[in-house]
């Protein structure tokens, strides 16, 4: 079983474009979508589409539409009583895929739901395999909740992944002596926050197929007690460091529709090779495999595992004598 935990969740409403997005201009809309959305929901169900058991925990009313929608994909999930409704995010995307995001800040959590939300989590993590930790944090939820749960899941024996960004990912990295999970999964941005390094510097480098620098920021997290860094460097593809080693993966030839998502089900992919004990090649070919598929789709729509072009992603190890690259 993967739990997944999104304290922020949404209603996903995508608007597609048939021209550029112009500021301040009237545009005619080609289509709309509205999807159960949020980042941990997303990864329960691509997983589910792949028959993987899976369930997400997330805060929301019993009589919530986002509920009613995980109810009508038949997606098993826990929803903790809050009082305010989940918040709705827009995406529009353009026919070249370039995707513009708006996101509400998202319902309040007081501390006694938050509370019940930190105890499910904890009795969920006793017969999972994975749980994973998704998203942003909602008002009221302190940075350092992700931090907080992490360093509970230590001792339960499950393996614990993280997929955050800003205070939260600064918080939960101030934290990595207590709280070091088992797998994080950042974008080119995050990395760079992380090892203090400029953004565009490692994706200037990875879009020149130069991995180095990706590579030695995800290689000092490892060094703080991180398992496994999962690197997703968009179209570039993805980069994969643990203690043994580092590969580097490039994607299939696509034509890109909307980058909602996209990550999540690169997480997905990863934890779906995963859970079959596959090695960490092929949980990165599966991670790109799945990443690529997404962004192939329409809004946030996650791909079952006949659109993925498994055979499509390259994988090769890094090989470097460079000791600051790999020790």
């Amino acid at each position: 079983m993967i739990i997944t935990v999104t304290p922020n969740p949404s209603l996903d409403r995508t608007v597609a474009l048939g021209s550029p997005l112009t500021r301040g201009a009237v545009q005619r809309v080609d289509s709309v979508t509205v999807e159960p959305g949020g980042k941990g929901i997303n990864v329960a169900r691509a997983l589910t589409l792949a028959g993987v058991a899976a369930e997400a925990v997330l805060p929301a009313a019993d009589s919530d539409p986002l509920l009613a929608a995980l109810r009508t994909l038949g997606m098993p999930f826990t929803g903790v009583p809050i009082a305010e409704p989940v918040r709705t995010n827009l995406a529009i995307t353009e026919t070249d895929g370039t995707t513009t995001k708006l996101n509400e800040l998202g319902a309040v959590v007081d501390a006694d739901a938050l509370e019940a939300l930190t105890r499910c989590v904890l009795a969920k993590a006793q017969v999972a395999a994975w749980v994973v930790l998704s998203g942003s944090l909602p008002p009221g939820v302190p940075i350092d909740w992700y931090a907080r749960v992490v360093s509970l899941l230590a001792p339960l024996g499950c393996r614990v992944a993280v997929d955050t960004s800003e205070a939260p990912l600064a918080a939960l990295a101030g934290a990595f002596d207590v709280a070091a999970p088992d797998l994080i999964k950042p974008n080119a941005e995050e990395l760079a926050s992380l090892a203090g390094v400029p953004a565009d510097a490692l994706e200037a480098a990875a879009a020149q197929g130069d991995m180095s620098p990706v590579i030695r920021a995800a290689q000092a997290l490892v060094a703080r007690g991180v398992g496994t860094v999962l690197a997703t460097l968009g179209a570039a593809g993805a980069v994969l460091v643990d203690g043994s080693g580092a590969w580097q993966a490039t994607p299939p030839p696509i034509v890109p529709r909307s980058t909602v998502g996209a990550g999540d089900a690169s997480l997905a992919g990863y934890l779906r090779a995963a859970v079959t004990g596959a090695e960490p090649a092929q949980r990165l070919q599966m991670a790109v495999a799945y990443g690529s598929a997404a962004a192939a789709l329409p809004g946030s729509a996650m791909p079952g595992p006949a659109q993925l072009d498994l055979g499509g992603v390259r994988v090769s190890p890094v090989v470097t004598t460079n000791p600051e690259v790999l020790q």
